[in-house]
């Protein structure tokens, strides 16, 4: 697809926080912004293009957060793809790069601002784009009118999985315990708390065998990426220490499996595998050939909405020895960190933990893959890996799988607190630190020099929230 490398140059995260509406998606896709383009180091007068991407707001919501940054009449892409928002918009903006003969940087920034509670369309007189699938899954296993519709299209994968390849519930918590046992280190992530596998097992059943810590919280939040080409990048050879390669990346949508009546099925497995199959192949890279091991660990960032969907993803994405193998990953440790180690699945935490604040998720994925690979995630570091692999999917349907590599094809390693602050010049290590807000340091540093518009930044009067 590629017809010139792109690389993360920079990226940058928000907290993410409970959907309580004390911070707006402008604050949020601002910060998430300046903090990728300092990380990147570059200004946004570097910048030619930018894709926003949400799944719950207006259609200009985009350019209400870039013009914080200046108003440079950049083209701006507004994109949604359900869950899968946050990688399709880094497959938009790295297309466009790859096959542009002007186009050098493009800023992707993520951001959501979310009603508590589970998933409910914004839209409840329009038809809904699952319609056929939520049919498909009636007619198969039945409905729960009081589950979530999304725990009941996972759960139901659960109890598929659970009957074809003897995994057990027990199996699908202990997913849920190593997610969260990760999440402590990440400070990003909505919940830090370790759990038992008794509690996970006895905390409120949502639909059997999913309980509540095996769930995703909703969000609010935002991450964004600086993306840039193979031609940027060599113009500016000071900045290729940082650099991490897209190296291969695939996004599909459904086939016509998704109406095989496997419940497995019905939650876009072969999405998954096709899209795998196209990153593999364009990374090079085969994890059948050369399956994971202790001395070459793969990094792993899933779409763990649920913890039912790990399993079949994990062989989907062909992680594992043969199908139907994945919950032996968790009881041997082979998918966390440890001597027996072959994988560390979610190093964040997972969505389960983390959160998913839908339009940041596959952004804040990339996040903690860019990191680990340049090796400042110096507290959860996955040491020796070569290959990190993002996996994000959204119902209805879209998958994006993705293959990044470091730019000088080496391993990670450990790099320290103080090394990574003399990098970005900033007083903290933004993979093992958080703070929150945008200092005018930080603007002046980034923002456009001589197109920045002040008044874009002014707060609002109570009137005008009014009348607005």
């Amino acid at each position: 697809m590629s017809n010139q490398p792109v690389y993360v140059l920079g990226v940058g995260l928000t907290k993410f926080i409970k959907p309580r509406g004390k911070v707006d998606y402008p604050e949020m896709g601002y910060e998430a912004g300046v903090k990728a383009m300092l990380d990147a180091g570059i200004t946004y007068d570097d910048v030619n293009l930018g894709v926003a991407c949400y799944a719950y707001g207006d259609s200009t919501c985009g350019q209400r957060v870039f013009y914080q940054f200046g108003m440079t009449q950049i083209p701006i892409y507004n994109q949604n793809n359900n869950c899968a928002t946050g990688s399709t918009g880094i497959h938009l903006a790295r297309t466009l790069l790859s096959t542009s003969p002007i186009l050098n940087v493009a800023l992707v920034v993520g951001f959501e601002k979310m009603a508590p509670g589970s998933l409910k369309s914004n839209f409840p007189s329009h038809t809904s784009p699952v319609d056929k699938l939520s049919r498909m899954m009636f007619e198969t296993n039945g409905v729960d009118m009081k589950a979530p519709g999304a725990a009941q299209f996972f759960g139901n994968a659960g109890r598929e999985y659970m009957k074809l390849y003897g995994a057990t519930k027990e199996d699908l918590a202990e997913v849920a315990r190593v997610g969260h046992a990760h999440s402590v280190k990440n400070p990003y992530s909505q919940f830090q708390d370790i759990y038992t596998l008794e509690q996970i097992l006895s905390s409120p059943t949502v639909f059997d065998p999913l309980t509540k810590l095996q769930c995703c919280p909703t969000s609010d939040g935002a991450a964004a990426a600086v993306l840039v080409t193979q031609r940027f990048l060599d113009a500016h050879p000071s900045l290729k220490s940082r650099a991490v390669l897209i190296a291969g990346q695939g996004m599909t949508t459904d086939a016509p499996s998704a109406f095989s009546r496997s419940a497995i099925d019905l939650i876009g497995y072969d999405m998954t595998t096709r899209a795998a199959a196209i990153a593999y192949q364009e990374a090079n890279y085969d994890p059948a050939a050369n399956p994971p091991s202790n001395s070459s660990p793969v990094i792993v960032e899933l779409h763990d909405c649920f913890s039912a969907n790990v399993l079949p993803t994990l062989d989907a994405l062909k992680l594992t020895p043969k199908r139907g193998t994945a919950h032996h990953l968790y009881r041997s440790g082979e998918a966390t960190y440890g001597p027996k180690s072959r994988m560390v699945v979610n190093p964040s935490g997972g969505l389960i933990s983390k959160g998913h604040p839908l339009g940041a998720t596959g952004i804040g994925q990339c996040a903690e893959l860019v990191w680990q690979l340049r090796g400042w995630a110096n507290n959860r570091l996955v040491e020796g890996a070569e290959v990190a692999v993002q996996h994000n999917l959204g119902l209805g349907g879209a998958g994006v799988v993705t293959v990044y590599k470091r730019a000088d094809g080496g391993r990670a390693r450990k790099v320290s607190d103080e090394e990574v602050k003399m990098v970005v010049g900033m007083e903290y290590n933004p993979a093992v630190e958080a703070r929150t807000g945008v200092s005018e340091e930080m603007r002046k540093r980034v923002c456009s020099r001589d197109r920045f518009v002040e008044y874009m930044h002014q707060q609002k009067r109570g009137e005008e929230r009014a009348a607005l």
